[in-house]
């Protein structure tokens, strides 16, 4: 309606909130200068503003085991106790792979599925050698660390991938 002016704070209340923003402000401060202190005396600190891009297709660390790199020219890669894995897509494998090479593709967003890690387990070979793409970074390694991760022992990844794996397979004649 006009005229009708709307109903005025009370003096008493104004007072408490600008008491309660003043002590929700002072608290404020002391824990960022808590937290800015903490960070100093931190060897490496957190950095205040992010200087590089952040990576967000990429894996969880949770749940990655340890493995190691090997070279596509290792015997222990030829070996016929070795389960080689191809952690490249469908299409890839089917281009080339080397004998006897079982194909799990890897996918940086979904888990492995719990039947191809039991398939591995199963296969009672020596070792697990897998082989990614290459890249960076390599689905293989990245398989080779879930995998690991599952309870998966002896696993190791090639490094470089199937680009040195194929050469090295053509050097020696087919696996």
């Amino acid at each position: 309606m006009p005229g009708i002016a709307p109903a005025a704070i009370h003096p008493v209340h104004l007072q408490s909130l600008r008491a309660t923003v003043r002590d929700a402000l002072l608290v404020l401060a002391a824990c960022a200068a808590v937290g800015a202190a903490t960070n100093a005396l931190r060897p490496g600190g957190i950095a205040f503003v992010q200087r590089t891009e952040y990576e967000i297709l990429v894996p969880c660390p949770e749940g990655s085991g340890d493995t190691q790199a090997i070279q596509a020219d290792d015997p222990a890669v030829w070996d016929t106790r070795t389960l080689l894995v191809d952690a490249r897509s469908a299409a890839e494998h089917q281009r080339w792979h080397p004998t006897g090479a079982i194909a799990i593709p890897f996918d940086y967003l979904e888990p492995t599925a719990p039947e191809q890690v039991r398939r591995i387990a199963s296969s009672g070979a020596g070792r697990v050698v897998v082989f990614g793409d290459g890249g960076n970074p390599d689905s293989g390694e990245q398989l080779a660390r879930e995998i690991a991760g599952k309870g998966i022992r002896n696993v190791r990844f090639v490094e470089g991938g199937a680009p040195p794996l194929e050469k090295a397979a053509g050097l020696r004649g087919a696996r």
